[in-house]
């Protein structure tokens, strides 16, 4: 096999112990001892297992905590769909040098987040199905297989019933789960992978910005570019990411939390930040940057605009020049990671803009109805969320 996984318990695949799935049209990545008719879960209750509870969940921040298992399935080309997948423990993989996840960049990512019921056992997810049809949506852009939204879901809630001892109390922050799409074939030529491998992890994490829930301090970028017209600015494709990275250290290293990123035409228009949709207010109106192929479409950011219409404001999407930014009353970011977190100044060319912070603001209001949707806090109205018990 041109790839596999390196994993405890599975020592090399041997392709007399592998089988295939009825109706599911992909190879399993597993040995057909661990077959069964859907993933079941170790009997064993894993929140009685040492680890979790050595960690200082008041000072948890975004790093990378492993847990205890990841999630796995894989397709082929000629195969055409996914298999249902198995659990497995958590560790590193194996990757052919030609895949072409390594050569091509052929990737998707997707973030989500699972947090403790308020009003009882279980777990919270927010708008999985969402995630799903994004990496959907991508998997069409990078000419690659994908899950469907069941199969997406169900690993999303195995994933996190097979860590739950790493969800961190209530209020403390939440399991952040990353689903990765790749292509994981051997390929020399420049063409789509002859194979796929989708898998999920997770980690407990805590506020994304060293700030926490403070205000951030931004940059507007002149000369690097997130994203361009006819790229894929707009799927979570893992491409996107390394290109900002120069321009986010050098304005980490002046102080700043990140970067927010101008359109690559004009260079007049704001986009987004390096991992965050942007939003404005000015008076009782509320704009964000509309998703034309160069911005991500974050679930976040959907919410946050169905959130804020549901309260009487105007909310548009539509371009957000340079001036609207500069003049606004308020700024703040959405995302998975970062949450709903408040804008206090941007600098651009030169000149530092201040704005609206605290708890007397719009943004404050949408992250306690949002978070305490998430948290089962407050009744879900819309069906947004689903229980993992």
């Amino acid at each position: 096999m041109a790839s596999h996984l390196n994993l405890e318990m599975i020592m090399k695949f041997v392709n007399a112990s592998m089988e295939y799935k009825d109706g599911g049209g992909g190879r399993s990545l597993l040995p057909s001892r661990w077959k069964s008719s859907q993933p079941q879960l170790d009997p064993v209750d894993r929140s009685d297992e040492e680890g979790g509870g050595d960690i200082d969940w008041d000072n948890l921040g975004f790093g990378l905590t492993p847990t205890d298992y990841m999630y796995v399935m894989r397709c082929s080309q000629e195969e055409g769909g996914f298999s249902r997948g198995e659990l497995a423990r958590y560790g590193n993989i194996e990757l052919s040098p030609s895949s072409g996840v390594l050569n091509y960049g052929q990737g998707l990512f997707e973030g989500l987040k699972a947090h403790r019921r308020a009003d009882g056992p279980g777990y919270m997810l927010f708008r999985p199905e969402e995630n799903a049809r994004r990496m959907q949506h991508g998997a069409g852009r990078m000419c690659m297989p994908s899950p469907s939204v069941e199969q997406f879901v169900h690993a999303v809630k195995q994933t996190v019933l097979a860590n739950r001892r790493w969800v961190p109390p209530q209020g403390k922050g939440a399991l952040y789960i990353r689903p990765l799409l790749i292509g994981s074939g051997a390929i020399l030529g420049l063409a789509p992978a002859p194979e796929y491998t989708f898998m999920i992890y997770a980690a407990p994490v805590g506020t994304y910005f060293k700030e926490g829930m403070a205000a951030i301090n931004l940059l507007v970028e002149e000369e690097i570019h997130r994203a361009m017209p006819g790229g894929t600015g707009g799927v979570k494709s893992i491409s996107n990411y390394a290109p900002v990275l120069k321009a986010q250290m050098d304005a980490r290293s002046k102080g700043f939390a990140d970067v927010l990123y101008l359109d690559s035409v004009h260079k007049r228009y704001v986009e987004e930040a390096s991992s965050c949709n942007l939003f404005v207010v000015k008076g009782g109106a509320i704009a964000t940057p509309a998703t034309e192929g160069t911005i991500l479409p974050g679930v976040t950011r959907r919410s946050i605009i169905e959130l804020a219409r549901d309260s009487g404001y105007q909310v548009e999407e539509r371009l957000v020049s340079i001036d609207d930014l500069i003049s606004a009353d308020e700024v703040f970011c959405t995302g998975t990671a970062v949450g709903i977190t408040p804008v206090s100044t941007i600098t651009y060319q030169g000149t530092r803009y201040e704005f609206r912070a605290g708890e007397d603001t719009l943004s404050k209001k949408l992250y306690t109805t949002l978070t305490s949707i998430q948290m089962g806090l407050a009744e879900d109205k819309k069906g947004w969320t689903v229980t993992v018990d």
